[in-house]
């Protein structure tokens, strides 16, 4: 799944045609529980899953797989140049990164070329509204354009999680300064059938304003 809309890979097909990710190089980013590397090997692929959080990793052990994790960092990859076909990350790693480029650049110095990259993050115009699902979510709270990162603290003041802010167009520039051609922007309409409550995602929002921006990327 891409994003809390519930569009599905086998659906989308933004990493190819299912059929042929067998035998693909595949990295993950940001991975968490490494729920979409279980599925691309369950497709034949060779997924690697990479997150900076070590009990986020621990949990995808405890699930299982017959694939690696990797503990580290996604501004200083530990891979060779050139050693994947594919990566794609699930709401992962980049908005929780003040420079994003710097990903970037490290996803397309692993990626082989040709290879694509497709990762999913909250679509930027959710940061002008509240984070709620019902009507008092709808209006306009904050500048779109204000780029002030969202902070939670614990009680010694110490920033506990941070996600940034980047508008459309910053994303846009962010993809095509680090080197990658932008060949699609996806942006998930909620299906009839999903009825879920998550935070600020509902049916009553997702059928308004989108809540996910999927971003389709090549290397050439």
């Amino acid at each position: 799944m891409w994003g809390p809309e519930g569009l599905d890979e086998v659906e989308a097909g933004l990493l190819g045609p299912p059929e042929e990710l067998k035998g693909r190089d595949v990295l993950e980013l940001g991975a968490g529980a490494a729920q979409c590397a279980r599925w691309l090997a369950a497709q034949g692929a060779r997924p690697v899953a990479l997150d900076l959080s070590h009990r986020q990793l621990q949990h995808a052990l405890r699930i299982g797989g017959s694939f690696p994790l990797v503990c580290a960092d996604a501004i200083a990859l530990p891979f060779a140049d050139g050693s994947f076909d594919l990566a794609c990350s699930a709401y992962g790693a980049l908005p929780f990164v003040a420079d994003p480029r710097l990903v970037l650049r490290e996803v397309r110095r692993v990626l082989r070329p040709g290879g694509r990259l497709v990762f999913s993050v909250t679509h930027p115009i959710r940061w002008a509204f509240p984070d709620e699902p019902g009507p008092e979510g709808l209006s306009v709270s904050a500048s779109y354009f204000d780029r002030t990162p969202y902070v939670e603290q614990d009680e010694e003041g110490r920033a506990v999680y941070v996600e940034h802010h980047r508008t459309l167009g910053d994303r846009v520039r962010d993809v095509v300064a680090s080197g990658f051609r932008l060949v699609d922007l996806v942006e998930p309409e909620w299906p009839s059938w999903n009825t879920s409550e998550w935070g600020g995602w509902s049916p009553l929002r997702g059928g308004l304003i989108p809540g996910t921006a999927i971003f389709v990327c090549v290397r050439d």
